[in-house]
């Protein structure tokens, strides 16, 4: 209802006024003594009281000191024209309540409608005894119903600003998230299927069986690019860091690199092996593209509180001209490297990346070990659905390995 009506304005405050047709009806009459000062308190009253509720609705108007000012001056006046004349003129102090409450603030607004309401009581005591208690609930019901629409209506539009800002939040998010995944999934299948084309050229004239070996790897890494395309449209993809290493291992040697991969630690959370298989999917697949290195090592290493990985080639690591420090890696800005980074940070790890001083290049990865499963019935983030993998197998995928004993 709220959405169709649109915010509350001061229009409806407007007619409220009505209760003062008593008080001109006098005017008109004549029973009103000093009808000209009676008038002009009149007008003045409703000049203010529409201002008021007008600034009310408009909060730099509100909060300028300007409107407590004129807030002063409508007391004054609904407190001068209902001791001088009683009667009718009494009802303009249920209105000054309902003006307070539009206008006032915080939690000091129940104090400031209560002495209100007690000053009202006391004017309207000496003026009509019998009025006194009417014209007191009514000051002080009018400014508190008002106080509580305005705040509540204030409430609704501040949450409703408030979501559409998560709705574009979390559409920004998932299309962050589906470039990276298509990233990581047709960047490191493209550069396999390119480096396994090669290779099975290559060995086309000299040895037919292992070139189609070659292309019996190419045609598993399409059939399962498909798969995980769909995975990542979705949102769900599965990842194993073991099997990762395997197609990590299969990847090199095509490439006529030589893997040698280290593992050691407890095992790690699936959400922690989902993460560090993306890093070295990013990390092979750069090294199989762009470093011309003959020998990767793969290391990872878990403690009780953290797993480290450590993925360094002796290939081009620096530009010419370039002079590192010591094994002191520095950050890219790649899109792989660059939104891995951003992965992991949010998950509280890190991931540096940067040639080393013997000219190879070097990406060090770290993470907590306490990267467990989301709660399935709480909202999930379309950044980290990642971290719901789980650590089962599956067939030939981004490389297209057979599994093979891991080393050391």
């Amino acid at each position: 209802m709220t959405e169709e009506l649109g915010p509350p304005s001061g229009f409806a405050m407007l007619p409220w006024l009505l209760l003062g047709l008593g008080a001109l009806s006098n005017l008109l009459r004549g029973d009103t003594p000093n009808p000209w000062v009676g008038g002009i308190g009149l007008l003045v009253f409703n000049s203010l009281y529409i201002t008021l509720v007008f600034r009310a609705f408009d909060q730099k108007a509100r909060e300028a000191p300007a409107t407590n000012w004129l807030l002063l001056a409508l007391t004054a006046v609904t407190f001068a024209l209902a001791a001088r004349y009683g009667g009718a003129w009494l009802l303009f102090l249920p209105l000054l309540g309902l003006a307070t409450g539009a206008v006032l603030r915080g939690r000091w607004v129940p104090a400031a409608l209560l002495a209100l309401t007690l000053a009202a009581g006391v004017v309207a005591g000496l003026r009509d005894v019998w009025s006194a208690i009417g014209i007191a609930y009514g000051t002080f019901i009018s400014g508190m119903v008002t106080a509580a629409i305005l705040a509540l209506s204030e409430t609704v539009s501040e949450l409703r600003e408030t979501r559409q800002e998560l709705a574009r939040t979390a559409v920004e998010k998932e299309r962050l998230r589906f470039s990276r995944d298509l990233h990581d999934l047709l960047g490191h299948t493209l550069s396999v299927i390119v480096v396994k084309s090669e290779a099975a050229r290559r060995l086309a004239q000299r040895d037919v069986d292992a070139a189609l070996a070659q292309i019996a790897d190419i045609e598993a890494v399409g059939r399962q690019a498909l798969t995980e395309i769909r995975e990542a449209v979705t949102g769900y993809r599965e990842g194993s860091l073991a099997t990762d290493l395997d197609r990590a291992r299969s990847a090199l040697t095509a490439a006529g690199i030589e893997p040698v991969v280290r593992q050691s630690g407890p095992p790690l959370e699936p959400g922690t092996a989902a993460l560090l298989g993306w890093v070295v999917r990013e990390a092979v697949t750069n090294a199989v593209r762009h470093s011309g290195a003959t020998t990767c090592e793969i290391t990872l290493h878990g403690t009780a509180e953290r797993a480290r990985l450590t993925i360094v080639d002796d290939g081009i690591g620096t530009a010419a001209g370039e002079s590192p420090e010591p094994d002191a890696p520095r950050r890219v800005g790649g899109t792989g490297l660059t939104g891995l980074t951003e992965r992991l940070a949010a998950a509280g790890g890190s991931l540096t990346a940067g040639p080393t001083s013997r000219g190879g290049f070097r990406v060090h990865a770290e993470l907590p070990l306490d990267q467990t499963e989301p709660d399935p019935l709480a909202p999930l983030d379309p950044l980290d659905r990642f971290e719901s993998a789980t650590a089962a197998p599956r067939p030939s995928g981004w490389l297209g390995a057979r599994p093979t004993r891991a080393d050391g």
